[in-house]
Order: C-alpha cells, then structure tokens, then sequence
C-alpha cells in the first residue's frame, strides 16, 4: 500500500480564537505536483506551513512519509524536505553561491566542508534556475525575481524528495515562470513530491496532477484540475464568472476569467 505523501487529519488553527483553519482533512499523494489554491485570506500560506512544520496546528495530525511531523528530527526532516517561503529576508549581503550552499547544510556534519557531490548538486540547482551567472553577486543587489530565484536554487540544492513552495512564481516575469514550471515537471518525473500554493489557476490546470481548493479556511474540493475548477467551484470560491475551453497547444485546461459574479 502506497503511502500519502502527506495525511492532513482535522487540522485545525486558531491563534488568539481567529479561526483561520476548519477541520483539514486530506490525503496528498507523493511523486505529483499538487497545488493549493484559492482566494487571498483561504488560510492556503498557514497550511502549507503547517505541513513543512513552522508552524504547529492548533488540532490535528500532520503525518509526513506515513510518520507524525513532530516525530522527524528536524535534520532529518530536512534531508528528506525543502520549504520556500513566500518571503524570506535576507539583509547580509552573501554572495548568491553563499547562499545556495546552505541548502546542503542538512547533509554536512559540523564543520564539515563540502565534498565533489555536494559541488554537483549546487551547481545543478543554479543552472536548473538560471542563477550561475549570478554567483558572485551579493544577494542584497539582486532584483526580486533573482532573489526568488536563488531562494528557489537553495531549496533545490537540499536535494529533497519533498518540496514545498509557496507561490513560487511571485516576482518571476512570464519566461522564468514557464521556466520554473518546467523545472518543477521534471522533479516530478524524477520522483519528487512538489506542493505549490498558486494564484495562476491557469498553471495549476496545466501543471498539477491534483489541487486542493480551498475557501474560507476549508476544503471545497479536492481532486484533479478538470474535477476541481468547474465554473460553479469558481463563481463560488472566487466569486467570478469563467468560462472553460482548453489549451490548443497541450488540451490542458484553460480558464477565461469574464467578469465578477453577479449576485442572483
């Protein structure tokens, strides 16, 4: 029996009795792209950090890998997954290779320097994101899209079987974004689990083998793209007015937005 890539059980979050997530309960298969989506304030952030374990669930279990979250060592854990934040402050002014090296921390003992494996897997992570020209600059000098970048390279040099995003896309113009996208795909066919909070619902039909609606701090619906962004899942989560047709190049589906939902 294969086992979820991560099992959502009742979570629940509350801080100060806000209540920002109800009763989650989902199962995410692994070796797929997955997208979180849906509209500002659906709690799509504060879920994904609760299953890369910043922050702990009210209620609820997180199993990770078929174990409990809390249960992973933190090293360990971070061997086996990457997190990117939507934001990550970095105001020393590293040199970006500085920078991706960090993602190998995990898997050095102290003190210990990094060896001919580790200088592979760095330098694959900033060709994979286009950053390697960019090693010798400081991060503080980078555009927002470059930082994102190198963010990106960081979490890919972790090597991770599990690799949780949170809109990865934001700052990136549209060729970096196609780019990304196809880093991600090949992941995925590599064997890599990738969770992606989106906005682009068009990106998330034509990437993500399953997406999790989400809509007020709850599950709508969960499922593959097709099954999940229906106009009526749409007008009620989003409160827009859609039509569907498909992609003509791949015939993955293809969302137009047409105006705001009028009130009935």
């Amino acid at each position: 029996m294969q086992t979820s890539a991560f099992a959502l059980q009742h979570i629940r979050y509350t801080p100060d009795h806000t209540l920002i997530l109800d009763d989650i309960s989902i199962d995410l298969s692994p070796g797929q792209w997955i997208g979180i989506l849906g509209p500002n304030g659906a709690g799509k952030s504060t879920l994904l950090r609760i299953m890369a374990g910043v922050l702990p669930a009210s209620t609820g279990v997180v199993l990770f890998a078929g174990k409990a979250l809390e249960q992973w060592p933190n090293r360990e854990r971070a061997k086996q997954l990457a997190f990117l934040p939507q934001r990550t402050d970095l105001s020393f002014p590293f040199h970006v290779r500085e920078v991706v090296a960090l993602g190998r921390a995990p898997h050095l003992e102290r003190w210990q320097s990094e060896g001919v494996e580790d200088e592979e897997i760095i330098q694959r992570a900033m060709q994979l994101t286009e950053v390697s020209q960019l090693a010798d600059r400081q991060v503080t000098t980078l555009s927002g899209g470059e930082f994102q970048r190198v963010m990106l390279a960081r979490a890919l040099a972790q090597n991770p079987a599990f690799l949780l995003l949170d809109e990865p896309t934001t700052s990136l113009d549209m060729r970096h974004q196609f780019a990304l996208a196809d880093v991600l795909t090949t992941l995925v066919q590599q064997g890599v689990t990738v969770v992606s909070v989106l906005h682009d619902l068009n990106l998330a039909a034509a990437s993500c083998a399953s997406v999790v609606l989400l809509h007020a701090g709850q599950v709508h619906a969960a499922g593959t793209p097709r099954a999940v962004l229906t106009v009526d899942a749409i007008r009620a989560v989003y409160e827009v007015d859609i039509a569907l047709g498909e992609n003509p190049e791949t015939g993955a589906l293809h969302i137009i937005p047409l105006r705001a939902a009028r009130s009935v």
